[in-house]
């Protein structure tokens, strides 16, 4: 059984959904009430905790403790952030919450407690227009941030002692003219790093030197854009499967997304189709075992499940189910039996 968060901006609420692999279909069992536009989620590194972040006023950071057998959700405190962010991570062991903020131009870093519990913001890094992601990578020593109105990616040294940010030489990566760097993340043998990219669409796929803690220019730039698009492309999420097999992405003009599959070789993609999605798909995610895929229509106020193919990597449709107003951000775990 895996239990599903989706965070809703405009009724200011996160729902809790079961899904069922024997009868997969989503079931609705709490809606937590947070209040004000709550977005970006991130879980801890064993799953027993749920964070969210406020971007309207008061802009905070919210810490809930996560029922193993339920997954139903209990407040635990709230600590202000210094801007209104875009999105949130925890570092790989738990201990710090990153955050980058979209119009504050800026990345934080607050304190986990033993508790599991965000406390106050203990630094502030400023960076180019338009920071939107936030990442560790796997060794924990090094941090990434996507800035997408300056086209770069800013690269730091981590130390996970303290929770200190610096520099890392070169301090940031323009991988392709006019980027515009919206999601990214790491392959799961941390040899490469896929970067989506809000304004023209395309993904760019990165090597990561682990040693410096820098990325290349792009081994491959493909885009993820639909046959037939016309418009301004408007991008939006990226996920590889837990088996590092499949990257799908998000797109939210053609109400699309996009499956490729991953050359485990050298990393490269190749597309293996698009599909249909809700209206505005902000946010999707795919669950723990890599068989389920949940994407949210911020528009349609609903999500959609998909059922991923191991062999092919195709997607499916398996059912849809209401979701609160303005769903944009999707976390799932296993539960225990």
């Amino acid at each position: 059984m895996f239990c599903v968060y989706v965070s809703n901006a405009e009724s200011g609420d996160i729902n809790v959904l079961h899904l069922d692999p024997a009868q997969p279909t989503l079931v609705p069992v709490q809606t937590v009430q947070v209040g004000g536009e709550v977005m970006p989620l991130a879980l801890s590194p064993d799953r027993r905790r749920l964070y969210a972040a406020r971007r309207s006023e008061p802009r905070e950071a919210l810490s809930f403790a996560i029922d193993p057998k339920t997954g139903q959700l209990t407040p635990l405190g709230a600590a202000a952030l210094p801007h209104s962010m875009a999105y949130i991570a925890t570092d790989r062991a738990g201990r710090y919450l990153l955050s980058a903020s979209y119009g504050g131009n800026q990345i934080a870093v607050n304190a986990i407690n033993a508790d599991g519990v965000v406390q106050a913001t203990q630094q502030v890094v400023p960076t180019g227009p338009n920071a939107h992601a936030i990442q560790a990578d796997p060794s924990n020593r090094f941090v990434f941030a996507s800035t997408l109105g300056a086209g770069v990616v800013v690269q730091l040294r981590f130390d996970a002692s303290t929770g200190q940010l610096t520099p890392n030489t070169p301090p940031t990566l323009q991988p392709h003219a006019s980027a515009s760097p919206r999601h990214f993340v790491f392959s799961r043998d941390a040899r490469f790093v896929y970067l989506l990219n809000e304004l023209d669409g395309a993904i760019d796929v990165l090597s990561f030197d682990s040693s410096a803690g820098t990325l290349l220019p792009p081994l491959q730039t493909i885009s993820s854009l639909p046959p037939g698009f016309s418009g301004d492309p408007w991008a939006s999420d990226l996920h590889l499967t837990p088996d590092g097999r499949f990257l799908y992405s998000s797109e939210r003009r053609s109400d699309t997304l996009a499956a490729f599959r991953v050359d485990p070789a050298n990393g490269t993609l190749a597309l293996v189709g698009h599909v249909p999605t809700e209206t505005q798909p902000r946010g999707f995610n795919i669950t723990p075992d890599g068989r389920f895929l949940i994407a949210a229509g911020q528009r349609s106020h609903r999500l959609r499940l998909y059922e991923i193919d191991g062999a092919t990597g195709a997607l499916q449709t398996l059912g849809e189910c209401p979701a609160g107003q303005g769903p944009n951000w999707v976390e799932s775990i296993m539960l225990e039996t």
